[in-house]
């Protein structure tokens, strides 16, 4: 099945990576290698695999790096031509404008209906389907999320999962959310969001409040992903992800 034109996908590129220091003092965090190609190709790869090949990055720290290593359209190891556009926060606004913010700023870009993934979380066994988009397309719900077991750096998790598939606010057991996810523009729209799209002036705002404003009107589902999947968050994570066995 064709891939609709409007479903696009985003990739967080922004961050500055402190606890990544000394490594992101040089080079984006996004840029620095797993497993010999820099992390953020992981997703990018995994998105044109299943078909999806229309690409937003958003940049802050070091952002010319990264537009300057991938360009706008790549050929990545085999999968095809990608076409990336940049939302370059740093040039903009001077600073990175937080997870959604940073989308808002994009959504001129993005159409009614996209993928989210950070491009500093490690995933490789993810796949990013059409069928995925049909089933969130079919649902209503605002945003569909994929949740994993909670790591050691993130014990108490961030949201619930009901028997039915929503993800909760409140819930006695709580998963990590992934930053893996499927997005109606509608989310990033009053009441839900203030900001105004394209987020002219620049708007800082964190993703979790939005969300979960969405969750208590059960406009949010969610499933759990068990799959390899590491949150690169600290040079020895990074370190331990390079010496595994592939």
């Amino acid at each position: 099945m064709s891939t609709p034109v409007s479903v696009r996908a985003m990739i967080l590129a922004a961050g500055r990576g402190e606890r990544m220091r000394p490594l992101t003092d040089a080079t984006p965090k996004p840029l620095l290698e797993v497993r010999g190609k820099p992390l953020m190709q992981w997703p990018m790869e995994a998105l044109a695999e299943g078909g999806f090949t229309q690409l937003v990055v958003n940049t802050d720290w070091l952002g010319a790096q990264i537009s300057s290593h991938f360009g706008v359209n790549p050929l990545l190891d085999g999968h095809g031509a990608l076409s990336i556009s940049y939302s370059d926060e740093g040039r903009d606004f001077g600073g990175a404008l937080e997870t959604a913010g940073g989308i808002v700023r994009a959504l001129p870009l993005l159409g009614e209906v996209f993928w989210v993934a950070a491009g500093d979380v490690f995933a490789p066994g993810f796949r990013f389907t059409q069928a995925s988009v049909d089933r969130f397309l079919a649902s209503g719900k605002l945003a569909h999320l994929w949740l994993v077991p909670n790591p050691a750096h993130n014990l108490k998790g961030d949201f619930g999962l009901s028997a039915e598939g929503l993800a909760l606010n409140t819930a006695a057991e709580k998963h990590t959310f992934s930053t893996i996810g499927l997005y109606r523009a509608a989310l990033f729209a009053p009441p839900y969001c203030a900001i105004p799209p394209g987020n002219p002036a620049g708007v800082k705002a964190p993703l979790a409040p939005i969300l979960r404003a969405a969750m208590d009107n059960e406009l949010v589902s969610a499933e759990l992903y068990t799959g390899p999947w590491t949150d690169v968050g600290t040079p020895e994570r990074l370190a331990q992800l390079n010496i595994t066995p592939r």
